[in-house]
C-alpha cells in the first residue's frame, strides 16, 4: 500500500510541475535528392540548392511564427552528412563550405531573424557513406568490423567542428543523430558520448538531444530484439554531460507499426510511452519528442490530442516537433498517408486533387489548438527552459520537485561507474587526454584513435 501511495504522489508531482519549453515543426528537405533505386553510391551528391535540396522556405517559417506568435518557438532542420562532409574527405571536421553556408543561413534565419530555437538534425540513421537507400544504406558509424565505416572518433570530430561554429548561438539545439537502428545499442551510447564530449570541448553549452536504438522509438525504449539489443533503457542511462544539459531524442508515431506510414491511428502514446516515462523519472533525465504525426482524418484527432496532452502532463518531456514541413514536398505527404498525396505541413501545401494540405487539415485544425501557452523565448537552449544549463543530472528539470530525482540519477550513474571500474563495455571510451575512467575493456582491446579518444573494440 505504501508503495502505491508513493507512486501516486510521484505521478501527481510530475503532472503538477509539467512544462513544455519548446514546440514546433520539423523541416525536411536538406536531405532530399539522393535516392537511387539501384543503390548507386554518390547519387545526387552534392546536389543543387533549391532544386534537389533546400532546408527551409523563409516565407513559410514567417507564417508559422506570425500565425502562432508566442506559441511556437522551434524548428528542426534536417541536413545530410554526406553533403556536409563529402565522401571524398570522409566524416569529420572538413566541410563542404557551400553546403554549410546554405545550412547556416537557414539556421540564422530561424534563430536570429525570427528569434526562435532550431534543432540541427543530421538525418543519417547513424550511418555514413551511402545515403542512396536510406534508412538502410550506408555503413554504421563506429562499426569496427566494416573497413569502410566512419569511426566514432570521426563522428566526434564532426560534432566538435559543427558545435564550435554554433557555440555562440544560444538558440541552437544539437540533435546528435536521426533514428539510429539495427545496431549494437552500446555503440550508439559510445557515439553519443563521444559527440557530447566533443561538443562541450568545443565550448558549446547548448541543449543536446541524444538518440537511442530502434529508430529511437519511445514505445520500444525498454524492449530489445535482434538488431535492437540491448534495450536502450539498459545502457543509455550511462550517458553523461559535464554541463548537465542533455535530454533524450524520442520519436513516436501513432499507427499500428509506429512507422508513420499509415493514415490509421491505433497506438495511444499515453499507454505506449509509460515505460519510457518511468525510466526517465527513475534516472532523472528529460526527453523531447522530435517526430510524431497523424493523418488528416478525424480518426487521428483523439490520438494527436493524447500525445500532446501526455507530454504536457508529464514533466520529463520538455518539448516537441511534429513531422514535417519543408519547401520541396509539393503535394506529397511527409507522414501518415498510405503513400497518398495529401500535402505536407508546409503552409500553402495542397493535396494532389487540389484540396487543402496537411498544414490546414492537421496543423491548423488539430495541432494549433493544442499549442502550449508558455514557451521559452529567450536564453540558451536548456533542459530547464531558460534557467541555464545544469540543475539536475543529465536532464533534471532543476525545479524543487525534481531535485531528489536528479540526485537519484547522479547516484545511480556513480554506482554504475564504480561497479564497472575494471570493465569498460564494448565500444566504450577507455583512454584519452582528460579521460579519468577505466582503461580495461570487458571485451576486446583498448584501441587508440586520437590523443583525446581510445575505444574498446574487437
Amino acid at each position: 500500500m505504501l508503495g502505491k501511495i508513493i507512486t501516486v504522489i510521484t505521478l501527481l508531482t510530475m503532472k503538477a510541475t509539467a512544462t513544455i519549453y519548446y514546440a514546433g515543426v520539423a523541416e525536411s528537405g536538406g536531405e532530399f535528392g539522393v535516392y537511387s533505386i539501384s543503390g548507386v553510391v554518390g547519387t545526387g551528391l552534392p546536389g543543387e540548392f533549391g532544386v534537389t535540396y533546400q532546408f527551409i522556405n523563409e516565407a513559410t517559417v514567417d507564417i508559422y511564427v506570425e500565425q502562432n506568435k508566442a506559441n511556437i518557438n522551434l524548428f528542426r532542420v534536417a541536413f545530410l552528412l554526406e553533403r556536409m562532409c563529402p565522401i571524398a574527405t570522409g566524416l569529420g571536421a572538413t566541410f563542404n563550405e557551400t553546403y554549410y553556408s546554405e545550412f547556416a543561413a537557414a539556421v540564422s534565419y530561424i534563430t536570429v531573424t525570427r528569434g526562435v530555437y532550431c534543432i540541427l538534425d543530421p538525418h543519417n540513421y547513424m550511418r555514413y557513406n551511402n545515403p542512396s537507400q536510406q534508412p538502410l544504406s550506408g555503413s554504421v558509424i563506429g562499426n569496427t568490423s566494416d573497413p569502410t565505416a566512419a569511426t566514432t572518433a570521426q563522428f566526434a570530430a564532426f560534432w566538435g567542428e559543427l558545435a564550435g561554429r554554433f557555440s555562440s548561438n544560444e538558440k541552437v539545439i544539437f540533435g546528435l543523430m536521426n533514428e539510429p537502428h539495427d545496431m549494437d545499442t552500446n555503440l550508439i551510447l559510445a557515439n553519443d558520448q563521444a559527440a557530447i564530449n566533443a561538443i562541450r570541448e568545443a565550448g558549446a553549452n547548448q541543449l543536446i538531444l541524444a538518440p537511442g536504438n530502434g529508430y529511437t522509438g519511445g514505445h520500444s525504449w525498454t524492449e530489445e530484439w535482434t538488431g535492437n539489443s540491448p534495450a536502450s533503457s539498459t545502457v543509455m542511462y550511462q550517458i553523461t554531460d559535464p554541463v548537465n544539459n542533455t535530454a533524450f531524442d524520442i520519436h513516436e508515431y501513432l499507427d499500428s507499426d509506429f512507422s508513420g506510414s499509415s493514415s490509421v491511428c491505433s497506438q495511444l502514446a499515453s499507454t505506449n510511452l509509460a515505460p519510457l516515462t518511468a525510466w526517465l523519472q527513475q534516472y532523472g533525465f528529460k526527453a523531447m519528442i522530435t517526430e510524431f504525426g497523424g493523418a488528416n482524418g478525424t480518426e487521428c484527432d483523439s490520438y494527436l490530442t493524447d500525445i500532446v496532452d501526455y507530454m504536457a502532463d508529464n514533466s520529463v518531456y520538455i518539448g516537441w516537433s511534429i513531422w514535417a514541413a519543408g519547401p520541396l514536398w509539393g503535394s506529397y505527404s511527409a507522414c501518415c498517408a498510405n503513400g497518398g498525396q495529401w500535402g505536407s505541413l508546409e503552409p500553402g501545401s495542397v493535396a494532389a486533387d487540389g484540396s487543402p494540405g496537411m498544414y490546414e487539415t492537421v496543423w491548423l485544425l488539430e495541432i494549433e489548438p493544442l499549442l502550449p501557452t508558455t514557451l521559452q523565448q529567450t536564453g540558451m537552449s536548456s533542459v530547464n527552459g531558460g534557467a541555464g544549463a545544469g540543475g539536475g543530472g543529465g536532464g533534471g528539470s532543476g525545479n524543487s520537485s525534481s531535485s531528489t530525482t536528479a540526485t537519484t540519477r547522479t547516484t545511480s550513474t556513480t554506482t554504475s561507474t564504480t561497479s564497472t571500474a575494471t570493465a569498460v563495455p564494448l565500444y566504450g571510451q577507455c583512454g584519452g587526454i582528460d579521460y579519468t575512467g577505466s582503461t580495461v575493456c570487458a571485451s576486446g582491446t583498448c584501441q587508440y584513435d586520437n590523443p583525446y579518444y581510445s575505444q574498446c573494440v574487437l
